[in-house]
């Protein structure tokens, strides 16, 4: 791949303000990039199964789908096996029937996947599709290049995300803990007993009606930091 292509990737990633920004970029920059190439989408496994992370701009959304659905195709075996699948003219292909059928139905003649190694994730690849027969024979070179590439930007983006997600479960968590102590506060002062019965008291009732404990409590607090309850007392 050439220097300014992994340029233009490193600038996507600093540019991009979320995984599906950027891997959105890095698929439309493999279509103008690699030969042949009309459509392009990456695949990953996740909690056992695959799905699409992003496609470049046009592409028909049932091409990477309808090979989940049916657990067969080039982007299946290339991320099962880790190894590259590639179709040159899905009109004579034999190894797909049901997806060649529905390949060929959205105009789509040549299939090219790429394996992708991610080291947060296990079963990637890179897709490429083309819109004639044969179409990506001068690109297969390029393409194993680009998906290199696209393996680091993927699991640069992928940690990030993780990253972002963590935090934000450790501020739910907090935010959760405030107003549970804030409810225990108030059952202390109002029936003057201690936190530990306040919080059997809280779990008792959260239970009784079926409402998690967080909300149980933000409703208690809500009610009496309102006005009206504070001109009330």
């Amino acid at each position: 791949m050439s220097s300014e292509t992994s340029d233009t990737l490193d600038q996507a990633m600093v540019r991009s303000s979320g995984l599906d920004t950027l891997l959105r970029d890095l698929t439309d920059r493999a279509v103008q990039e690699v030969p042949g190439a009309d459509a392009c989408s990456i695949t990953v496994r996740r909690a056992g199964r695959l799905l699409t992370l992003a496609g470049s701009d046009g592409m028909p959304s049932g091409l990477d789908l309808r090979q989940y659905e049916n657990g067969s195709g080039p982007c299946v075996d290339a991320a099962a096996t880790g190894e590259e699948q590639y179709a040159p003219d899905l009109d004579g292909e034999t190894r797909w029937p049901a997806y060649r059928e529905y390949a060929l139905s959205v105009g789509v003649r040549c299939a090219l996947a790429v394996p992708v190694v991610v080291e947060s994730e296990k079963g990637a690849a890179l897709n490429f599709y083309g819109l004639r027969a044969h179409a990506l024979d001068p690109g297969r070179e390029a393409a194993r290049a680009f998906a290199a590439r696209a393996g680091d930007a993927i699991d640069v983006a992928l940690r990030i995300e993780r990253r972002r997600r963590s935090a934000a479960d450790v501020r739910t968590a907090l935010l959760s803990r405030s107003v549970i102590d804030q409810a225990i506060g108030i059952l202390m002062a109002r029936e003057r007993v201690d936190a530990r019965i306040a919080l059997e008291r809280l779990r008792r009732v959260s239970q009784d009606r079926n409402v998690k404990l967080r909300d149980l409590c933000g409703q208690l607090v809500a009610r009496v930091s309102a006005p009206d309850s504070r001109r009330r007392k």
